[in-house]
């Protein structure tokens, strides 16, 4: 599938899919439907020890929406870890669009007045999709997820899905479910009515 517009994708992601591209080359998007899905449940996130130290601290000063379209290019950004990513310049002009219309969102994690971490994904009824994430220090990444999570339990969500596993995700709670039960709680968390910056019930 090579063009599509944000409308589109918002019925992709109520169906279940979600687009990815081969490399951040590749112009050419694909929609991906997994046999089995990742999800974090929202009330199995693994806090380690030295992670609940950092948030204790207040190390890092966390916002959202603030600067969602570098985060984004972060998250693009070739690494010495991640030489390649999945993020064209075709996806990233559609979350951004996303963006503007509501359903996308960020988590910024900043350090010295430096954005040190993040992540971003969108968001539609009680369902949050993680896109992608990055650290450019120790634990900003997990400090982003857990602001993450902690502000969906807020909020009234009940579906956090990653897509895929890794083994990060995983030494976080992440856990996989086969296409069926996921979309089974997609069908639920589409029915809920809440919002990422306020919950119209309270």
């Amino acid at each position: 599938m090579n063009r599509f517009d944000a409308n589109v994708l918002l019925d992709c992601y109520r169906r279940g899919v979600f687009p990815m591209a081969e490399s951040r080359a590749d112009n050419n998007i694909f929609l991906v439907d997994p046999d089995v899905r990742g999800i974090i449940p929202l009330d199995g996130f693994h806090t380690s020890k030295s992670l609940s130290k950092v948030i204790r601290r207040g190390e890092f000063k966390v916002t959202y929406d603030h600067c969602f379209p570098e985060v984004i290019s972060e998250c693009a950004r070739a690494t010495n870890e991640r030489p390649e990513t999945w993020i064209n310049g075709g996806i990233a002009y559609l979350y951004n669009e996303l963006h503007a219309m509501g359903h996308a969102h960020s988590v910024e994690v900043w350090k010295d007045d430096k954005l040190a971490g993040g992540l971003y994904g969108v968001s539609i009824g009680g369902a949050f999709f993680g896109e992608s994430m990055f650290s450019r220090a120790t634990n900003a990444s997990k400090v982003a997820l857990f602001h993450l999570i902690q502000r969906l339990n807020v909020r009234g969500y009940t579906l956090l899905d990653t897509q895929f596993i890794t083994d990060h995700l995983k030494s976080l709670g992440a856990v996989e479910i086969i296409r069926a039960e996921y979309h089974d709680l997609l069908k639920a968390a589409l029915n809920i009515k809440t919002s990422f910056h306020a919950n119209p019930a309270q």
